[in-house]
């Protein structure tokens, strides 16, 4: 498949910390050649990444999410492979090849009165790529795993989801936005609504939702629908959370449904939209343990989250990834 830059053993060897007398995941984890192998392997889940951040700078967000992925799979490859996880359930299919967009994306100028719609463009170019990839990972009976990048790429993840399935399928969104913005140019702000807008989102659930950050013309179009849902994160204080979640877990679970976790929603966390204010780490490590029990789970999709020299992010993503992948269990 084009644009689409597949791994081997060769391609992470440098990324593993090699000890005697240990296995790193990354000594154990599965490849394939080609795409088209997919279903001629037996691994349970197949990861890979979206290294851009043009979603972003097109949405006037903060650059850098495009670092998320090297760090992310450096810290998860050199994780322990014991009895708490079969390595060999993972294949690491490798990354949306997205050099060409982001060298594009660096030459235009933000002075260019028509900046914004050209970004937009490139963003849909990489959305065609991620939707096929995600179509043929999922019609292969495999759970897609996929480090962002920016949110934008929701709508790539949905489609191709939506496609696989050739019916429209529903979201939980763990986020502090709702990414429901107006049908402009492409941008990590509208991922949602262009999936709404297109058929392939039917159910769309919102937990943790932050007040300050969500325009009012937003609150009314998701209290003037029956198929969105939304917990606003200032409610839940002093509440039962989990409670909560499952509330909204409910609202989706009755299809297939995709999760996204967008790190803006975990405080302190170097993102795209960093804020003072959110969840933890550790409480959306047991949101996902309690999402990826359920048998409708169809793919994991975190996004937006930075890597920087003071700040564990890479092993922040691994926790997540890994928190998912013990507790997916639909046998």
């Amino acid at each position: 498949m084009p644009k689409l830059k597949v791994y081997n053993q060769k391609s992470i060897a440098a990324y593993i910390n090699l000890r005697p007398g240990e296995t790193r995941l990354g000594e154990r984890i599965q490849f394939i050649s080609k795409v088209e192998k997919l279903q001629e392997n037996d691994a349970e889940f197949v990861l890979f990444g979206i290294p851009e951040d043009i979603g972003v700078r097109a949405n006037y967000g903060k650059a850098g999410t495009a670092n998320a992925w090297q760090a992310g799979l450096k810290a998860l490859l050199n994780i322990q492979h014991n009895r708490f996880f079969s390595s060999e359930k993972l294949l690491l299919l490798g990354e949306i090849d997205c050099t060409a967009e982001m060298k594009k994306a660096s030459n235009l100028e933000v002075s260019d009165p028509n900046y914004y719609p050209k970004m937009g463009e490139l963003v849909e170019s990489i959305d065609e790529v991620v939707s096929g990839v995600v179509k043929k990972i999922i019609s292969a009976g495999k759970i897609p795993v996929i480090i962002g990048g920016g949110h934008n790429n929701a709508f790539g993840n949905i489609k191709g989801a939506s496609e696989a399935f050739q019916k429209p399928v529903n979201v939980l969104n763990i986020d502090a936005h709702t990414d429901l913005r107006q049908l402009e140019h492409r941008h990590s702000g509208n991922g949602f609504s262009y999936a709404l807008e297109k058929g392939f989102l039917k159910k769309y659930s919102v937990f943790g939702l932050q007040q300050n950050y969500t325009p009012q013309y937003i609150f009314q179009k998701m209290d003037a629908s029956e198929e969105i849902q939304y917990s606003l994160f200032e409610d839940i204080f002093s509440e039962d959370r989990i409670s909560e979640l499952e509330k909204h877990l409910k609202f989706v679970s009755d299809d297939r449904f995709g999760v996204e976790i967008d790190c803006d929603s975990i405080a302190n966390l170097p993102s795209s939209a960093i804020s003072p204010s959110g969840f933890t780490v550790d409480e959306v490590r047991n949101f996902i343990a309690i999402v990826a029990k359920n048998k409708n789970c169809t793919y994991l999709h975190l996004c937006e989250a930075i890597a920087t020299e003071d700040f564990p992010t890479g092993k922040t993503l691994s926790y997540l990834i890994t928190d998912f992948l013990k507790n997916y269990s639909h046998a």
